[in-house]
């Protein structure tokens, strides 16, 4: 009896295995359509002209779906506040991003990132900031909380290994900011030197879903081998 059940058991989780097989499947594919439409609008987003700043009403409907990379522009003025410093690592070497606090002509915060400066440029002197009235054009970011991978900031510290607004914000006292900073474009050679985001994104999910379909079929074909020779065994 037991020898008789055991191939069922068997054929029971070879089609368990299958259905997961397939499911992996089905979901690259769902990704793939995801991030295709991801890179048609952010392809499109970067020629674009670029469009106000969302405002504090529009704020709850910033989201990396609708809006990561969007050009944006922003008129007001840099604050006093003293910039901070986030490590960086860009086709220049080695640096920081310069993270300023800017107020729009409406009222409102958000960070500006000016650009890279690199490990031995860090003195106010090699970053210095536009006064008065300034119109800074660039890409939406969406803010980086927390740090970066195996290395969190530390604002008591004043060490920053991401781009997290909130977090920026209380630390220089600055109040309520944008969920989002603004990659400031290039503006010639000056430090800190703008637009150099790297927009790039790796569309393997086909692949993934044909390997995934592929060790369904490997599986599939196996069962069946197993069960045709349970059969004739049974059968001798």
């Amino acid at each position: 009896m037991t020898e008789a059940r055991r191939p069922w058991w068997f054929i029971g989780l070879g089609v368990l295995a299958i259905g997961l097989l397939v499911g992996l499947g089905v979901w690259q594919l769902q990704r793939l359509q995801w991030k295709t439409a991801l890179i048609q609008r952010v392809e499109a987003g970067l020629v674009a002209p670029p469009v106000s700043a969302p405002g504090p009403d529009a704020w709850a409907q910033v989201s990396f779906d609708t809006s990561e990379y969007r050009r944006i522009e922003v008129r007001g003025r840099y604050l006093p506040a003293d910039d901070l410093l986030v490590k960086a690592v860009t086709s220049r070497g080695s640096g920081f991003w310069v993270m300023t606090p800017f107020e729009t002509d409406d009222g409102w915060r958000l960070f500006i990132n000016r650009g890279f400066v690199p490990d031995d440029r860090t003195s106010v002197a090699d970053r210095p900031r536009p006064e008065g009235e300034h119109s800074v054009t660039g890409l939406l970011r969406l803010t980086q909380p927390g740090g970066a991978f195996l290395r969190d900031n530390d604002p008591a510290a004043n060490r920053w290994f991401s781009r997290d607004t909130v977090a920026m914000s209380q630390s220089v006292g600055l109040g309520e900011v944008a969920p989002y900073f603004v990659d400031a474009d290039e503006q010639g050679d000056d430090l800190p030197v703008g637009g150099l985001t790297v927009v790039s994104f790796p569309n393997k999910h086909f692949g993934y879903a044909m390997t995934w379909f592929g060790l369904a079929g490997v599986f599939a074909y196996l069962l069946y081998r197993a069960t045709i020779q349970t059969k004739r065994s049974d059968e001798v």
